[in-house]
């Protein structure tokens, strides 16, 4: 009998030693404010994720939430949404790191929500005297410690923005969402089906812009993309905006060479905000369609051709309603034309010789590429030029266009390699 005694002890003492789990799904399985919350995991299987290895930081709605959010979508409750519609929404509550409440610091982070194109969508976190998600959705309770991470109580169920949600609770972008208020643009990028890029002057850039144009529809679309490009994704040339000039979508010049560059002058100063239908980075200056004569400015491999622009006085004249086809060389070719002439640079041609060579790179109409045929093409300068069309576009026989179809808003650029001169010049 003592013998048994002692084993039931120690069978007693051994049960009570287990450690007892505390995973994030526990406490949320022991709190009955999260009874919602709990029923949403379970009908997704995150509870089972939640339960897992690794380490989790959740902001956790409160039932209160919960019932608010039903209100607001018109249904009765967990039932009633779909396993698919529950899981990106609850999987926006969840980062893939550990962060307490002294560690959260004024910023985006990423949560385990999958946006478009294989990133992840972003959160706004603002510390100051509490902690504020996405504008106005408060943690009433922070730091619930967990085995695999933390909880966060919050008050509103959060829902994954798309770039129009991100621009309005962002705070930094009021001009620009007022702006795409007035020019009912608001509806345009909240599309869930939408993929866009939105360069988003800040409301100090709009501030340092001065008086905006009239017709802010053409400037606004300027800074959208129609496809997802991602800082990671972002190469050194030419983008299609939204923006179009005849029906054609006016470039945008990106150049990655130190930083990302816009246009020559306009500096991407944060990267990869993530919506559900696309992205946003921020930028330091409002964004302008430019002329073909801006196009050239944006463009360092045509600083010489600006340069001889300037100098003949044609620069007011190429900015002007237009519309105009340029053959744009480039500085190789004028280093080229230069050699020829046995002259250092601009500085050694006047603004006479300068103008009729340049007017022979002019063509009165927005002709792209594909609308070149195999001809004679009359410039401003007065003499025609020679368009051959084949598998490229050749110049009166020697020059090539190079790169193609540059849209501006009064007119289209063509690069080529070499310096076309008019007859007998």
């Amino acid at each position: 009998m003592a013998s048994g005694v002692v084993l039931s002890s120690c069978e007693k003492d051994s049960s009570n030693d287990t450690p007892k789990s505390n995973t994030i799904t526990d406490v949320v399985l022991a709190n009955p404010d999260f009874t919602t919350l709990k029923a949403a995991l379970v009908k997704t299987g995150l509870d089972q994720t939640l339960m897992g290895s690794g380490e989790f930081t959740v902001f956790a709605p409160t039932n209160e939430a919960f019932a608010a959010l039903f209100t607001q979508l018109g249904v009765s409750g967990i039932s009633d949404l779909s396993s698919e519609t529950l899981t990106p929404i609850l999987l926006y509550h969840v980062l893939g790191t550990k962060a307490v409440s002294t560690s959260l610091q004024t910023g985006y982070v990423s949560t385990m929500s999958m946006g478009k194109g294989g990133k992840y969508v972003s959160l706004k976190v603002t510390v100051a005297n509490d902690v504020k998600l996405n504008g106005n959705v408060n943690v009433t309770q922070a730091d619930i410690m967990a085995s695999n991470g933390v909880v966060h109580v919050i008050d509103k169920v959060l829902l994954p923005p798309t770039v129009a949600d991100i621009a309005s609770f962002d705070g930094s972008f009021t001009t620009l969402v007022s702006a795409l208020a007035a020019n009912d643009l608001v509806g345009t990028l909240s599309n869930p089906e939408g993929t866009f890029t939105v360069f988003a002057p800040t409301d100090a850039a709009f501030s340092a812009f001065g008086t905006l144009p009239n017709d802010l529809m053409p400037v606004l679309l300027y800074h959208v993309l129609g496809q997802i490009v991602y800082s990671d994704q972002i190469s050194t040339g030419y983008v299609g905006t939204l923006s179009t000039y005849m029906d054609n979508p006016i470039s945008l010049y990106i150049d990655k060479t130190s930083g990302v560059k816009l246009n020559g002058d306009v500096n991407v100063t944060a990267a990869d905000i993530v919506g559900t239908n696309g992205v946003i980075h921020v930028i330091d200056k409002v964004l302008v369609p430019p002329t073909v004569v801006d196009l050239a400015i944006a463009n360092p491999n045509l600083s010489t051709l600006v340069d001889a622009v300037v100098k003949a006085q044609l620069a007011e004249t190429l900015s002007g309603a237009g519309p105009f086809t340029v053959f744009a060389p480039t500085n190789a070719a004028f280093s080229s034309l230069f050699s020829s002439l046995q002259v250092s640079g601009i500085a050694d041609l006047t603004a006479q010789q300068l103008s009729p060579i340049l007017l022979y790179h002019v063509v009165s109409g927005n002709v792209l590429s594909t609308a070149l045929t195999t001809g004679s093409v009359q410039t401003l300068e007065g003499s025609p030029i020679q368009v051959a069309v084949g598998s490229g576009v050749s110049i009166n026989g020697t020059t090539n266009v190079v790169l193609a179809d540059i849209q501006g808003s009064n007119g289209v650029v063509h690069v080529i390699d070499q310096v076309l001169l008019p007859p007998n010049k």
